[in-house]
């Protein structure tokens, strides 16, 4: 399977778990000057509009990967570049302005051998900003 394909199947299977948690996708991979948002998704309830940083890895039964955490391939740089992203989108979305913006990273675990979620790990607020 190719990355792309890793991708894709990772920012799915965010879609699914932040719908599962209450949140209402409204956006996916977005373009905002020259920068891109993985999943921006809100919550009416807690009134927050996460913008959601997707990290899928394959990994071993046991969740090892070489490569480390998925999230820390979130570099500052990114968190840079999506937190422009986002202040752009809202600039042009003026009924999201009295939500509360929040940068999450949803890191997902797939099985080296057969590609299914071993484990999905939600950090919100993990820009900290």
């Amino acid at each position: 399977m190719k990355t792309v394909d890793i991708g894709r199947l990772g920012e799915d299977q965010a879609a699914r778990f932040l719908k599962k948690n209450k949140f209402k996708i409204i956006d996916r991979n977005l373009h905002v000057s020259h920068n891109e948002i993985d999943i921006i998704a809100i919550s009416k309830k807690q009134r927050i509009i996460a913008f959601v940083e997707v990290k899928a890895r394959t990994v071993d039964k046991d969740l090892y990967s070489p490569f480390g955490t998925p999230a820390s391939a979130v570099t500052k740089e990114k968190q840079r570049r999506t937190i422009e992203a986002a202040r752009g989108y809202l600039r042009s979305n003026e009924k999201y302005f009295d939500f509360q913006p929040r940068f999450d990273v949803l890191e997902i675990y797939l099985d080296r051998e057969d590609m299914k979620v071993l484990k999905i790990n939600h950090i919100e607020n993990a820009f900290g900003v």
